[in-house]
């Protein structure tokens, strides 16, 4: 029996209507997913940058940058992004300091924020979505924010290096 998968947090199915008539999409469980989630836009708040595996290759290298795990530690503990340091998507509000922000008694101050490339388990895996919102709702610019949509999910499928790591 197929198991049928979210497309959004609401729908299954989609019918798209073509040129020679409609076609009903549907997302099917497979070997190849890491979870069963939904899937998340590329852009998921105005002013991120969606990037992919080179991007991420090259912003490792790359000290104006930090490539962040938001997963929960459970997961980072199967393997990781080497390179990557781990802010959980629950934590990100009361870890921004990490980033470059200072905390103040009036909330965040972001100005001097580094770039950040924000992952996590594929393109069905709303943590770090949840934690990018997180960031922007306390200061973080969008515009500094890269986010690798394609996660472990595609890392390992690519047969990218992992490492294992402790959190």
């Amino acid at each position: 029996m197929v198991q049928l998968l979210n497309i959004t947090a609401d729908e299954t199915k989609r019918v798209v209507n073509l040129a020679g008539g409609s076609v009903e999409i549907e997302r099917h469980r497979n070997d190849m997913q890491l979870i069963t989630g939904y899937l998340q836009p590329m852009v998921p708040i105005a002013g991120v940058t969606p990037v992919g595996e080179l991007e991420v290759l090259a912003c490792l290298a790359d000290d104006d940058y930090v490539v962040v795990d938001m997963r929960d530690p459970d997961w980072r503990l199967k393997g990781t992004i080497p390179g990557s340091i781990s802010i959980p998507f629950e934590e990100v509000a009361n870890r921004l300091d990490v980033l470059g922000c200072v905390r103040s008694s009036s909330g965040w101050n972001c100005d001097a924020a580094k770039k950040i490339v924000a992952f996590c388990n594929g393109p069905a895996c709303p943590q770090s979505t949840r934690a990018m919102h997180a960031m922007v709702d306390n200061g973080f610019p969008p515009d500094k924010i890269y986010y690798y949509r394609g996660g472990m999910q595609d890392w390992l499928v690519l047969g990218l290096t992992t490492q294992a790591s402790g959190a």
